[in-house]
């Protein structure tokens, strides 16, 4: 397969007029344009199916960047990316392959900004592309976890009344949950430990994130596997802001100086 790179101004962005409202989307498109972010796209027919396989299974951010089907991006996957590039800059040294507790840090954080974007975006574009796609899905895994069409409809009132709550709690959630099945190695031990977070508000949101994915990527050969500082301390700081996403934005999305390649613990 043949490849040729795009910058960001050489795609089409799907769905981002429903964004226009999202301030913080914009920022993350920027940021990627000021990093020179760079997508690979195949030449000549390649199918969806296999494009999306490369792409998630043999990703690495050494080889920026994404591997796309075509010249087209929708805006929430702008978004997703641009989180994974600046939680690789900002926890991972340079050179060094990231830790397996970074590339989950960064998965909850990118998978957690789209329950964010639900929330923004249910009051102001609720016929957006994004929302069709991901509120029957979210809602496919909410009833097969249990949850009553009542209960879902509570849930996106909450996420609506408070989209920043809602990306905390649910990245924390996701981070908790993945860093304990870590390095369980008995089902019954799994299994336990999935059903501790059985109270928590977003739990029956857990499976639409393809957890088993994430875990099995982090296990590969290269990822460092033991507790990593620096990712430790990031979500020790989300956790005390006032606003997490602020934190982030102010540190990752817009630093005052150009952002180091690693690291030290941050500042909460």
């Amino acid at each position: 397969m043949k490849l040729r790179t795009l910058t960001l101004d050489e795609l089409t962005i799907d769905d981002e007029r429903s964004f226009r409202h999202v301030a913080l989307y914009d920022d993350l498109k920027q940021a990627l344009r000021r990093d020179g972010y760079r997508f690979r796209v195949p030449e000549g027919d390649a199918s969806w199916d296999r494009v999306v396989f490369l792409n998630l299974t043999f990703w690495s951010q050494s080889e920026q960047g994404d591997l796309i089907a075509g010249d087209h991006l929708a805006a929430d996957v702008v978004a997703h990316v641009a989180w994974h590039h600046l939680a690789h800059r900002a926890l991972t040294p340079a050179g060094a392959p990231p830790s397996a507790e970074a590339l989950l840090l960064a998965e909850a954080i990118a998978s957690a900004f789209d329950l964010y974007l639900v929330g923004r975006l249910l009051g102001h574009a609720p016929s957006s592309d994004f929302l069709a796609t991901q509120v029957p899905a979210m809602a496919e895994a909410a009833e097969a976890a249990g949850l009553s069409d009542a209960g879902f409809e509570a849930l996106l009132e909450g996420v609506s009344a408070d989209p920043e709550r809602a990306f905390e709690d649910l990245r924390a959630l996701l981070f908790d949950v993945t860093t304990a099945l870590l390095p369980c190695d008995r089902l019954s031990r799994a299994a336990e430990i999935l059903a501790g977070f059985d109270a928590h508000r977003f739990a029956p949101l857990l499976h639409h994130y393809e957890l088993s994915n994430w875990i099995l990527s982090t296990r590969a050969p290269g990822s460092a596997s033991a507790p990593d500082p620096v990712a430790r301390a990031v979500d020790a700081a989300l956790r005390s802001a006032p606003v997490s996403l602020a934190w982030l934005e102010q540190r990752w999305v817009r630093p005052p100086a150009p952002l180091p390649a690693v690291a030290g613990a941050p500042s909460a």
